[in-house]
């Protein structure tokens, strides 16, 4: 197979949460592969050296205000990006997050709205808003960042992996219902990866030891670069049949 059939050049694509690790790592990927990126920023205002770097591969980048806790926020940034780049080809909801790790008779109900609505609803309204352009091209590629959460039970996690495993049958549901409009919508599911939201718990030697230790095959923690090379694929047009698929990316840890 040619490796033409991983090319996106010249595709659109918004990815939320792009200002630091996974969503970092899949922008640039991304551009590298040939895209124009609409960077999602729950605070544009800061400096985002990722606009530079994606502009140094000549690509087209706007950096956008996109918290995806506010519904107005995510639709004008959506608009925005349509206007600024002329389309939007590629969507990738990777915003997200967890909380600290607490049994479920003491989460409070605030906490687990919290985040079912960083990973959850910000996924659904995000999705719900790039569609009606998707639909009027005939195109679009929707990945959404899951988590081996979704089909494994980490104990003091019960808000985060509910939240991820409503974002991996979400998933099979949107691509359903959307694959008569040319839209694709998979997802991925990655263990735990290097990255500054993860660097504290995996700083504790105990707990990363256990952690390399359910990751059963490869027995390492993933990087970056492990996640965003799987994203780049589904947006390609090496996956045009492939929908509705979370790709697990775990190194074993769910096959034990």
């Amino acid at each position: 197979m040619s490796t033409a059939r991983f090319d996106l050049t010249d595709r659109v694509a918004l990815v939320t949460g792009a200002a630091r690790g996974l969503g970092r790592s899949i922008a640039l990927a991304l551009a590298e592969a040939g895209a124009h990126l609409a960077l999602g920023l729950r605070d544009a205002s800061q400096e985002c050296d990722l606009v530079h770097k994606i502009e140094s591969l000549r690509r087209q980048v706007v950096a956008l205000q996109m918290d995806v806790t506010d519904r107005d926020q995510i639709e004008l940034a959506t608009q925005e990006a349509i206007e600024r780049l002329g389309a939007l080809d590629i969507l990738v909801n990777n915003a997200g997050g967890g909380a600290d790790s607490t049994p479920v008779e003491d989460l409070p109900l605030s906490t687990f709205e919290n985040v079912l609505d960083v990973n959850l609803r910000g996924t659904f309204l995000t999705c719900q808003a790039a569609f009606p352009h998707m639909r009027e091209r005939g195109f679009g590629r929707i990945v959404n960042v899951s988590s081996q959460a979704a089909l494994v039970a980490l104990p003091g996690e019960a808000a985060y992996c509910a939240a991820k495993a409503a974002v991996s049958h979400l998933t099979r549901c949107l691509a359903v219902e959307w694959g008569i409009h040319g839209i694709n919508v998979n997802a991925l599911a990655p263990t735990f990866i290097n990255t500054p939201g993860t660097a504290a718990e995996l700083a504790d030697s105990r707990f990363r030891a256990d952690v390399e230790d359910r990751i059963a095959a490869l027995h390492r923690v993933g990087e970056p670069e492990d996640v965003s090379g799987a994203a780049v694929f589904l947006c390609s047009p090496a996956a045009a049949m492939i929908t509705g698929e979370t790709v697990v990316i775990d190194g074993g840890w769910t096959i034990r």
